[in-house]
């Protein structure tokens, strides 16, 4: 049995969205997807049960952070990170390249790999693609991402050339390097916001030839309406009969336009760190809970959600949670927005099967007072 596969199921007659179903070891995936971020073997404020309970069908951990804290090998050693996190379903692990590139001057590139000190204590470390594979091999993830580098904006033109022949070439040892044989391995398109380096990597990652791929690089500090053409110019290029990834987009909106672009899976962690935050997520757009407007409001979050937390609680009640700085406002809202991304991804998948994907998208933007930026 192959470490995945991928069926296309139907394609929207009016847009690129596509319905599709993904199984890996750890079991069968409906796509488009939204994935929930586990960065440190864990989704914060959830439990797994919870986790399934909202829809959750993939989760993403993070390689750097595991590395770090506690240990790729100590994972390995108790079983690999589904027993260690108690999560029976399919995992993704990043490659920990984003991670790097934000550490800054903690860090520096070479052809070999990068070097950096860790955010944690100062130590000294060093990955390179062979170390990066090897940390996700002992982790155990059902889905494993080359080790990239991801270029700031904006750049260079020049820089953001070299840095994607730099990412081609990592991207080839880590396929060397993989040896797992019921680990899928995906490929990461970079290029900035030049669609022309953006083919240029997607056609050379091509010949490498991996499981599925990935649109990195994007919600590094673009305009929206340059993120969404990315999306666009690049969907075009990438194989139909393997998984579409973009990488780190969150909003909504960006959802999507990613879903409308023909892309299958999508992770942030927007909807947790908004949470926590207390900016919730509705139908209509966001809500500020710890506003006094909601001080003696006794409905729900959003009233056309049928979530635990909408079912049960008032936003009185959560903002009183929240002003209180009680873990159970943490608790409360990131369930809530975590059912509302996966609920969108659920009605977004209808919508395909309906073939009325398009009308969709009208609705959602109309709903929000929007229009869409491309």
């Amino acid at each position: 049995m192959p470490a995945l596969t991928f069926e296309l199921i139907k394609k929207d007659p009016g847009s690129a969205a596509r319905l599709g179903s993904l199984t890996t070891t750890h079991g069968r995936i409906e796509t488009p997807i939204f994935m929930p971020v586990g960065t440190q073997a864990t989704v914060k404020a959830m439990t797994p049960e919870e986790l399934v309970e909202v829809g959750s069908q993939i989760i993403l951990a993070n390689t750097y952070h595991l590395y770090l804290r506690p240990g790729h090998e100590l994972i390995g050693r108790l079983g690999g990170l589904h027993r260690f996190m108690h999560w029976n379903g399919p995992i993704l692990t990043d490659s920990g390249g984003f991670q790097v590139f934000s550490l800054g001057e903690l860090r520096k590139i070479s052809e070999e790999g990068v070097k950096f000190r860790s955010h944690i204590d100062g130590s000294t470390h060093f990955i390179s693609p062979e170390v990066s594979i090897a940390i996700q091999e002992a982790l155990g993830s059902d889905i494993a991402m080359v080790f990239d580098e991801c270029p700031p904006y904006p750049a260079e033109y020049s820089y953001v050339k070299t840095s994607l022949e730099l990412t081609t070439r990592w991207a080839r040892r880590c396929k060397e390097a993989h040896r797992r044989e019921d680990q899928a391995l995906f490929g990461i398109v970079q290029g900035g916001m030049h669609p022309e380096l953006r083919r240029e990597s997607a056609l050379q990652l091509q010949e490498i030839g991996f499981d599925g791929y990935a649109l990195g690089g994007l919600s590094v500090g673009e305009e929206k309406g340059l993120m969404h053409e990315m999306m666009q110019a690049c969907s075009g290029i990438l194989p139909e009969d393997r998984p579409r990834y973009i990488m780190g987009i969150g909003a909504p909106e960006d959802l999507i336009e990613g879903i409308h672009a023909g892309f299958d899976m999508f992770d942030c962690v927007m909807p947790t760190r908004n949470a926590r935050n207390g900016a919730l997520f509705t139908g209509t757009g966001r809500i500020n809970i710890k506003s006094a407007v909601f001080a003696e409001d006794t409905g729900p979050i959003d009233p056309e959600c049928g979530c635990y937390v909408c079912r049960n609680y008032s936003r009185a009640y959560l903002r009183h949670l929240y002003r209180s700085q009680e873990i159970l406002a943490s608790r409360l809202n990131t369930w809530h927005n975590l059912h509302f991304y996966l609920k969108l991804m659920e009605e977004a998948r209808g919508a395909i099967a309906q073939g009325r994907f398009v009308e969709f998208r009208r609705e959602f933007y109309a709903k929000r007072g929007l229009t869409p930026l491309v």
